[in-house]
Order: structure tokens, then C-alpha cells, then sequence
């Protein structure tokens, strides 16, 4: 009679909770997938980071991905939007078109090992210090299990998961979006891996590049100064300019450069300089006034050095653009999956590279937390802004780094070669999956975040790339 009563209960709480029953039944089916394609994945994710391709040049890392896509079920297009190592990958039957972001361009100069210790990793010129093996081979895990809970559960609907190239200044999503294909998308997920988890709606900074070089006339440095133009003084002449403009600048504004060519000899006069600049704000039409002025006191320092000077724009990314209609979805997703939890082996590992930082300000165990939803800037930049001026989309962060690393630094390029990194990289899968059943399991998400997103950009708003008509720079690498 106990049992039966039990039964009686337990049927009568499934059918007043029928939704959150079957909430339970959809997400134990996705964590199965999920958890069956670990593997591999991992082992995808572990193989980019051994390879650490930088930007425009991640042939092997496209194909690798491209191979686990087009063996799960998926359709491949390759070097889309004139790029040899963009793709796009695709499962359809109808439906909501639901975008996956995935990047695997890694860092140059950069190289690292796995060791909690900094020691150059031999034979390699780059490394995964963004953590990028980990966000392409996450997303495409993520793709991957939503097709197998769209086939399971015949719901209608189409994943697209976009290989894109070159986000480390080469901006490959830019081509992508000026080439139109994101116009038919209804949402776009992404990640990225960070050293805590959060899924706040943040906004970032615009960003613009350019590579000014100089000419001039070489000579002897000691015989014949006289007869020489130094291409190098055009250079520093420049780099004085812009660095007294900083004072004239919006405070929250970022000039960054590096003398990329500056002469092989002391005693030779230089006749080739070259300076590669960035110029970042929150709003890009400041952006493109900033780097019109770095351009002016380039043009006054070749003239006042007697050289002459040409600039090529490498890339232009508008700032992200939030959607809280899809972001509180992500962050609720987030919470519920929970933070990452270290063993003893990789509580060890962690507190040894944490030694190695400086200001770390997290400490080691708030990999465990969630942060709390908040809307949030990031002074840093990305190609994903320029997606989100043309489609609805969310993102989030997982703590696939020792708390407190730096991006960009040699501590995120061990951490990434190691568990830790790939315990992240699970919950990133786990999330956007979570996300993506979501939003087709409920289309009105998709329409109230198309309503927020017309009320964002106005409805005089047309998308013109930062970077205008230039071809995508293949070798800005080189």
C-alpha cells in the first residue's frame, strides 16, 4: 500500500510539474551525449593546443574540428567568406537557426608547456594563451550534442556551428558577417575561456589596427649619416606623437603598439621601418577618430624625417553588443550547472602557478563560484562585436585557468594543456547546449531577444565594417 501511494505521488507530482518533468527527462538525455563525446573532444582540444596555430594558418585545427563535425552528422562548408580555414557546419530539419561560435587561433610568441613553471615548449612559435583550443573544440561539443537531442527528441530545429579563423587581430568573423552569413540566424552562443565563470551581458571595446610603414634611404650610419633618411626616426617620431596624444584622448580609450621592423645593423642607416598600432574605445565612431589621428601624426613624422609613409588597415571590430533577453537564459544555465571543482593533484598544480603572479587578485578555490549577473565592459576587444550588431547573441566564461591568470600570459597557456583547462571546457559544452535546448524549445525566447536587439540598434542602423572592403589579410601573421 506504501508503494502504491508512492507511485500515486509520484505520478501526480509529474503530472502538476509536467514541464519541469520533462526538463529533467531533456537534460539527462543532453548530459549522455555530452558525457559520450568527452573523449573525444578533449583529445581535440589537447591536439590544437600541441599544434598552437596563429591566425589565418590553423589548417590542421580547422580540419581536425570539420572531421568530428562532418563524422557526427553535420554538413561542411569549407573556406567560406574567402578564408581557407573558415567553415561552417551545419545540421538541419527545419526550425529556429541556432549559431555556435568556435575559435582555435593561438598566440605567437607565446610558447609554453604545461608546467607550472615558465619554460619555452621547443620547436614551437606559438601558444594558446587565450585558450582558444579549448573555445573551438567546446562549441563544436556543444553542436554536436544538440544534434543528437534534436534527432532524439524530433524537434525542429537547425544548429550551425561557425569555424572562425584569425580572432587574435585578424578578425575573421568580420568577413564572415560583411560576407552575410549570419543574416538568416536567429541567435548566436559563445564562450570563452577565463580564469572564473560568469555570464554577464557584457560590452567590450571597439577596435581598429593598422601596420604604418615607413621608407627611406639607407647609408652609412658613421661614413655618410648625411646621405641617409632613417625610416627607424619616422617610426619614433610617430610613436612620440601618439604618445603625447594620450593626454587628449577619452580616459577609457587604449592605444597599443609594437615596432614590428626597425633595421638589422646599428651602422645602416634603415630604409624600412614598420610600427603595428591599435586603437580602442567603447564606441567605435570614437575609434575611428582616435586612429584618424595616429594616421596625421604618422603622415607629420614622414614629414619631418624626410621619409614616406603607408598604412594598411589588419582589422576593425565593433564593441559587443548585449542581449539580456538571451543572456539571462546563459547565466541561469551557468548556475545551475555550478563552478569547477579541483582535485588534490590539480589543487597542487594550482597553487604552484599561482605563485608565479603578480596582483592575481582571485584566489584559488573561487573557480568554484559563479558571478553574479550584472551588465559589465571589458576594456579588451573582440570579432564577436561585430556578430552581435547583426544577430541576437550571448556568451559566457568558465574557469578553464588558475584563478587570478592573466589572458595572454604564458600561465594561461600551461593551465589549457591540462585537466583544469578541459574540466572548463566541459562546463562551457554543457552550457551552451543547455542555452541552445532552450531557445528551441521555446521560440518565444528568440522573439523577445529580436525585439531587444532592434530596440539596441535603432532602426536606422547599417552594419559597415570597421576595416571597409579590405581582402581578409592571410599572412598578417607572416
Amino acid at each position: 500500500m506504501r508503494r502504491t501511494k508512492n507511485k500515486i505521488f509520484k505520478q501526480t507530482t509529474c503530472v502538476i510539474g509536467l514541464i519541469t518533468c520533462l526538463q529533467i527527462e531533456a537534460d539527462s538525455s543532453l548530459n549522455l551525449s555530452i558525457n559520450k563525446h568527452q573523449k573525444n573532444f578533449e583529445d581535440a582540444a589537447m591536439q590544437i593546443w600541441d599544434w598552437a596555430e596563429v591566425g589565418y594558418q590553423e589548417y590542421k585545427s580547422a580540419d581536425l574540428l570539420k572531421q568530428e563535425l562532418m563524422a557526427n552528422g553535420f554538413s561542411i562548408q569549407s573556406g567560406v567568406a574567402e578564408i581557407p580555414t573558415a567553415f561552417i557546419a551545419e545540421y538541419s530539419n527545419g526550425g529556429p537557426v541556432i549559431g555556435i561560435l568556435g575559435e582555435y587561433d593561438a598566440l605567437p610568441g607565446l610558447m609554453q608547456t604545461a608546467s607550472p613553471f615558465k619554460e619555452i615548449k621547443e620547436g614551437s612559435i606559438a601558444g594558446h594563451a587565450c585558450g582558444h583550443h579549448l573555445f573551438g573544440a567546446a562549441s563544436a561539443w556543444a553542436a554536436v550534442a544538440i544534434k543528437e537531442w534534436l534527432v532524439r527528441t524530433k524537434t525542429k530545429g537547425t544548429i550551425r556551428f561557425y569555424g572562425t579563423p584569425a580572432e587574435e587581430g585578424g578578425s575573421g568573423k568580420v568577413y564572415m558577417v560583411r560576407k552575410g552569413l549570419f543574416d538568416d540566424v536567429d541567435a548566436v552562443l559563445h564562450w570563452h575561456p577565463s580564469s572564473s565563470n560568469g555570464a554577464n551581458a557584457e560590452s567590450s571595446n571597439s577596435n581598429k589596427s593598422a601596420k604604418f610603414k615607413f621608407s627611406g634611404i639607407s647609408a652609412h650610419a658613421a661614413g655618410s649619416p648625411h646621405k641617409g633618411r632613417s625610416a627607424l626616426d619616422g617610426v619614433e617620431a610617430m610613436n612620440m606623437m601618439v604618445n603625447m596624444m594620450r593626454e587628449h584622448i577619452p580616459q577609457e580609450s587604449r592605444i597599443h603598439y609594437v615596432i614590428t621592423k626597425g633595421g638589422l645593423a646599428p651602422n645602416v642607416i634603415p630604409d624600412v621601418a614598420e610600427v603595428y598600432y591599435y586603437v580602442r574605445n567603447p564606441r567605435r565612431e570614437k575609434v575611428k577618430e582616435i586612429f584618424n589621428w595616429v594616421v596625421k601624426a604618422a603622415e607629420g613624422a614622414a614629414m619631418g624625417t624626410e621619409t614616406t609613409m603607408q598604412y594598411e588597415v589588419m582589422h576593425g571590430n565593433y564593441s559587443k553588443l548585449p542581449n539580456h533577453t538571451l543572456q539571462k537564459i546563459m547565466h541561469k544555465n551557468l548556475v545551475m550547472r555550478g563552478g569547477v571543482k579541483y582535485s588534490k593533484e590539480e589543487k597542487e598544480y594550482a597553487e604552484e602557478i599561482y605563485k608565479t603572479m603578480i596582483s592575481p587578485g582571485n584566489k584559488i578555490g573561487d573557480q568554484e563560484n559563479i558571478s553574479p549577473y550584472r551588465s559589465s565592459h571589458t576594456y579588451g576587444s573582440t570579432d564577436v562585436g561585430d556578430v552581435s550588431w547583426v544577430v541576437p547573441q550571448a556568451g559566457l566564461r568558465t574557469a578553464t585557468w588558475v584563478p587570478g591568470t592573466a589572458g595572454h600570459s604564458w600561465q594561461g597557456v600551461a593551465a589549457g594543456g591540462t585537466s583544469i583547462g578541459l574540466k572548463g571546457t566541459k562546463l562551457a559544452a554543457q552550457v551552451l547546449a543547455d542555452t541552445a535546448q532552450d531557445l528551441f524549445k521555446d521560440p518565444t525566447i528568440i522573439n523577445s531577444a529580436k525585439t531587444e536587439y532592434q530596440e539596441r540598434v535603432g532602426g536606422n542602423f547599417e552594419y559597415y565594417p570597421l576595416l571597409g572592403d579590405r581582402d581578409p589579410p592571410l599572412d598578417y601573421r607572416n
